[in-house]
């Protein structure tokens, strides 16, 4: 007997949401033989993005029973019954975070019709409902709301049934309750981790660290972790007894740490990061007018680097984005097709800047600061970001063009009073490898505010 349901929620913080509407469909495996369907009222406000997606707002639900009061009914109709969902994994922790409020601890065996598609239906374009039954032909009405994709997910599965000639839905793919589900001892573990950006650190029952990562959801990562399938995992999640955590309040910061101490601590779980090879380099080399001209070249034939790179790709795509944002002349920085000469004064094939408007020295400036914002080269500046809590500030040390540590600090003035800076800041290794995180987040994200130090 299955019991194929669907659950709309608020959306929010991880663990934090709570239930909207819910469609259960008690299925013995040819028609569906008792139902129940319900608005539920979460007692939190819906994200404005849920809003528009499903159609449910707060003022729906104002009458709407709460989840203690439809719980005995849901805990009858999937008593004894197999749970399907689409994405299983999430409709049934929605369902567990619920009753464990409740003080009860609901488990069912669950399967997820996402994994039967992809073993069933290998050929498919697109494995979300929607657009899953779309492909099959399966009509589907009130999409987004509870009762429309339970019953969409109700055809589906039939016809997943029909197609199981092997019967792997009944021997290989009925999740076991230690695949996909926590134990009591880990829901206890996640419950008391915060949805916050930092470092996590598992810990084994004599209390070394055997994983550490960093998360902009430590919460949510942990969880994944406990959940996830293969055999590494199973065994990292029963030898973890305890897991501790570190907020940093941004994530560059948990990216130097976690770099650092995986090569401190070197846990038994985790890959240990090796010495960085990188393929390739941003140069910049002289045109034949005297126009500074930027070039990816492979590594090993750039002299001096303003930028370094694993990939081809990610390098390339680097130097289109300075030469737009600096207005930089994209036939001499090697990225247009454009015929003529850009720095040979035909303003009509010039794509970007055109070199006959400014004298070399104003264009060669702007090639500066293009490699400039993006490198720490020579550089004396402290990176400010976001804290761990309101009020706070965190500080990237960087001197002569090499990282010296970071720290937390509540007052401007302690950030530019260098010597109690100094006094602040936790010490790291300024590597090349350390130097080239903290670049490829800068080409990516932004940090509150760059401050040059006066040295």
């Amino acid at each position: 007997m299955y019991a194929i349901l669907d659950i709309e929620t608020t959306g929010g913080k991880f663990n934090e949401e709570g239930i909207t509407e819910i469609a259960i469909h008690k299925f013995d495996g040819k028609k569906v033989v008792d139902k129940f369907i319900s608005l539920v009222n979460p007692e939190k406000e819906i994200q404005p993005f849920v809003v528009k997606l499903t159609g449910i707002n707060n003022k729906m639900l104002q009458t709407a029973p709460k989840f203690y009061e439809v719980a005995k009914r849901i805990i009858e109709i999937t008593e004894d019954t197999v749970l399907v969902a689409h994405n299983a994994q999430f409709d049934y922790r929605i369902l567990r975070t619920e009753f464990r409020r409740l003080g009860y601890n609901f488990e069912r065996k669950t399967l997820c019709t996402v994994d039967l598609s992809k073993l069933l239906l290998p050929d498919a374009e697109s494995y979300s409902l929607g657009k899953l039954v779309r492909s099959l032909g399966i009509p589907v009405s009130d999409r987004h709301r509870a009762n429309g994709d339970a019953l969409a997910t109700v055809k589906l599965f039939k016809l997943l049934l029909a197609k199981d000639s092997e019967k792997i839905i009944i021997k290989d793919t009925i999740r076991k309750e230690s695949q996909g589900e926590l134990s009591e001892k880990q829901l206890d573990i996640v419950r008391e981790l915060p949805n916050k950006t930092g470092l996590f650190y598992m810990h084994n029952k004599e209390g070394e660290i055997i994983y550490l990562s960093k998360s902009t959801d430590i919460k949510k990562k942990v969880n994944q972790l406990f959940t996830k399938s293969g055999e590494r995992s199973r065994k990292l999640a029963k030898d973890t007894k305890k897991v501790t955590f570190e907020e940093t309040g941004n994530e560059l910061v948990a990216i130097l740490k976690e770099h650092e101490e995986l090569l401190k601590l070197r846990p038994k779980y985790n890959s240990i990061p090796k010495k960085r090879m990188f393929s390739h380099a941003l140069c910049k080399v002289e045109n034949k007018d005297g126009y500074d001209s930027l070039k990816i070249m492979p590594f090993r034939e750039c002299k001096d680097p303003l930028g370094l790179f694993n990939g081809i790709f990610s390098a390339k795509n680097h130097l289109y984005k300075i030469t737009k944002e600096f207005d930089l002349c994209e036939k001499v920085n090697g990225i247009s097709e454009a015929r003529g000469n850009c720095s040979g004064y035909d303003e009509g094939t010039c794509k970007g800047a055109c070199l006959k408007k400014e004298d070399q020295a104003t264009y060669n400036d702007r090639v500066r600061a293009a490699t400039s914002k993006y490198n720490l080269k020579d550089k004396n500046v402290v990176l400010v970001d976001k804290g761990r809590e309101i009020g706070e500030q965190s500080a990237i040390l960087i001197r002569n063009g090499s990282l010296v540590g970071f720290g937390f600090c509540d007052l401007n003035y302690q950030i530019n009073n260098m010597h109690i800076l100094e006094t602040l800041i936790t010490p790291m290794n300024g590597t090349r490898d350390a130097n080239f995180l903290i670049e490829s987040y800068l080409r990516k994200k932004r940090v509150l505010k760059t401050k040059e130090l006066n040295v």
